[in-house]
């Protein structure tokens, strides 16, 4: 929506009568506010829809409560994602914690091999950790609870981990060293389980919860249907401490827990209006997720991003489950040196390593290609979508020993090919990930390389 429409709505809107709960002419900003808090819980119930609760479908891993593993990394015709990394092959689990909590396992690796259970509330807030920085490489079995659960912990339990929604997705990623790692990586996915408490402590199970009707979501009902959505999810998610205010505006809004929508106090104008808000504050938090250029503040636990919504909500839009950055830094480069965009198009671009600049990690690092439009990664014709620290071995260096990386859409002839990351024909940007990044890289004395358009 345009601004002349934007303020015609809101004018158009004052001289309703039927609002007398809040200020009728600030009813463009609640909303604006109202979407800016839920959009995240809507954007992560999009992929948990796709993955647990729609069978059939492409991107359909399997059902609530069972973990999967993907053996394998992550190529274009991954979609459900964006900004997926395709250096760790991945294994999800999308949580129902109605009825009861979920016992997940750990099996123990290889010390040099970094492991992680991501933990994701409803919010995108991330919870915990199991695995190589919080637990170290051992493995263990870790029980997953709904928010207030308040059950009898068995033994042989290694840590009880309170989700605060009852719906939520665990992403497990597993370090692949080299492509002829594989079948080590798929040995560890097997290792992986998880069962209801009821199954793991041969107890007998729960009532079932309530059945649910689960909302089909498209990214398209995402825009057509976004406020009935926002309504669906809120009964999952019980409101943080501080999150008063948005849970009562939502009300006024006639968002109500579950509740049909529009309300049938909610005036047709009213409702009207709050659909073009949909529009226009996606393309706010779209344009605000494209001015990001690390993930330091973006990605985090319930406390670190409290009252943060636009964060929270520009980070779902630009990289959804992105980890805390004690986990993962994330480098993203948008624009060259210059602060142009950067666009395979025309343009060719480096980037160069030295000894001194090279990430700092104690896991591994890599730079993975996405097209802009649609924020996935970008097919090319030697299939190659990241450059990481497994390949340092076999990338070129040049005479000063410096590592240059060729960022362009055509070859750059078989001599450099080692070192090109392929760009697509258009807008892209790039993503440099430091898995347990070293002090250096948090407090500020690492500087990520700049990309250079090419001489």
């Amino acid at each position: 929506m345009n601004r002349r429409n934007f303020l015609k709505s809101t004018a158009a809107l004052a001289a309703l009568p039927a609002l007398p709960a809040f200020a009728q002419d600030s009813l463009a900003a609640q909303a604006r506010e109202a979407y800016i808090y839920t959009y995240p819980m809507v954007k992560n119930y999009l992929t948990m829809f796709q993955y647990a609760l729609e069978p059939g479908g492409s991107q359909y891993k399997g059902p609530l409560n069972t973990l999967v593993s993907i053996a394998r990394v992550y190529t274009p015709e991954d979609t459900a994602i964006i900004t997926p990394n395709s250096d760790t092959p991945y294994s999800f689990i999308v949580f129902d914690l109605r009825a009861e909590p979920v016992v997940v396992t750990m099996p123990a690796i290889e010390k040099e091999r970094y492991y992680s259970l991501q933990l994701i509330d409803l919010y995108t807030n991330n919870v915990d950790y199991p695995g190589t920085r919080v637990d170290g490489n051992d493995g263990g079995d870790f029980l997953i609870t709904g928010p207030g659960w308040k059950g009898e912990v068995p033994e042989g339990i290694k840590r009880v981990i309170e989700m605060p929604t009852a719906l939520a997705i665990g992403i497990v990623r597993t370090q692949l060293f080299a492509p002829d790692d594989l079948d080590k990586v798929k040995e560890i996915q097997a290792g992986y389980k998880a069962a209801p408490l009821s199954t793991y402590a041969n107890t007998p199970a729960p009532p079932a919860p309530p059945a649910v009707d689960w909302m089909p979501i498209s990214d398209e009902l995402m825009v057509s249907n976004y406020w009935p959505l926002a309504a669906f999810l809120l009964p999952f998610a019980p409101a943080y401490p501080g999150d008063e205010g948005e849970r009562e505006n939502l009300a006024r809004l006639g968002v109500r827990d579950g509740a049909a929508w529009p309300a049938p106090d909610l005036a047709p104008d009213a409702a009207a209006a709050m659909r073009d808000t949909v529009v226009a504050t996606e393309k706010e938090i779209r344009d605000q997720a494209g001015r990001m250029t690390d993930s330091s503040k973006l990605f985090g636990t319930p406390e670190f991003m409290k009252g943060r919504y636009m964060d929270r909500a520009a980070a779902a839009q630009g990289g959804i489950y992105g980890n805390s950055v004690q986990e993962a830094l994330y480098v993203i480069y948008a624009v060259d040196e210059a602060k142009a965009p950067l666009d395979g198009k025309a343009g060719k671009y480096t980037l160069t390593f030295t000894d001194e600049t090279l990430p700092p990690v104690d896991a591994f690092w890599s730079l993975t290609m996405y097209d802009r439009p649609r924020q996935l990664l970008v097919s090319n014709p030697i299939h190659r979508y990241l450059i990481n620290s497994a390949m340092l071995r076999g990338l070129r260096k040049n005479d000063k020993g410096e590592i240059v990386l060729t960022l362009q859409h055509e070859s750059p002839g078989a001599e450099l090919e080692s070192n090109w990351l392929p760009a697509p024909a258009e807008t892209f940007y790039a993503v440099m990930r430091l898995y347990l990044p070293k002090a250096e890289a948090l407090d500020g004395r690492w500087i990520a390389p700049p990309i250079r358009p090419s001489s």
